[in-house]
């Protein structure tokens, strides 16, 4: 997460991609603040021995002390540690995706919107309004992390307002 650049990068997605998106702004200053508590708790884990996280592939070969520092710590992590009997650790894992859809479900419940909602729709629908704001194709194949823009074109099909949707020239005299 970079918050001067206003970017998340998601590292390792669905089919092993490496994603990057927007940061809406307005999310900088409560993000700070969770950071801040994340930290401390990582402080706090650390001072009781066991602050590690499980590091990808051989970094942990490679920087013996990597899962410790703060840089590699879930962003989200869950509220009860791991343990790994084997080799005698004991760490956090970041928050299991079911209590996120869990939340999104019940909140889809409370608002009273009667039709089928998730997680992913999400994401459909931040493509949906980039396309609304007018933002180009090739854009919005980067930010969702398409390969071919024939994926990213299903979208385009939410703007098919017919002659209502735009706006005649002459208008603009």
């Amino acid at each position: 997460m970079d918050l001067e650049q206003r970017c998340i990068t998601v590292r390792c997605g669905k089919g092993d991609k490496d994603r990057r998106t927007v940061l809406p702004s307005s999310l900088v200053d409560p993000l700070k603040r969770h950071m801040k508590e994340v930290q401390h708790q990582h402080q706090t884990d650390l001072s009781a021995g066991w602050g590690a996280v499980e590091l990808p592939h051989a970094l942990e070969r490679k920087y013996r002390n990597a899962a410790r520092e703060w840089g590699w710590q879930w962003l989200f992590p869950q509220g009860r540690r791991w343990r790994d009997p084997r080799q005698n650790i004991e760490g956090r894992h970041h928050l299991d995706p079911s209590l996120v859809q869990r939340a999104v479900r019940a909140a889809v419940k409370a608002a009273g919107i009667s039709k089928p909602a998730t997680c992913h729709t999400f994401r459909h629908s931040f493509a949906t309004h980039l396309l609304e704001q007018g933002a180009d194709i090739r854009t919005i194949q980067e930010l969702l992390g398409h390969s071919d823009v024939k994926t990213t074109m299903v979208y385009t099909h939410v703007l098919n307002r017919g002659p209502s949707g735009v706006r005649s020239p002459a208008d603009l005299l």
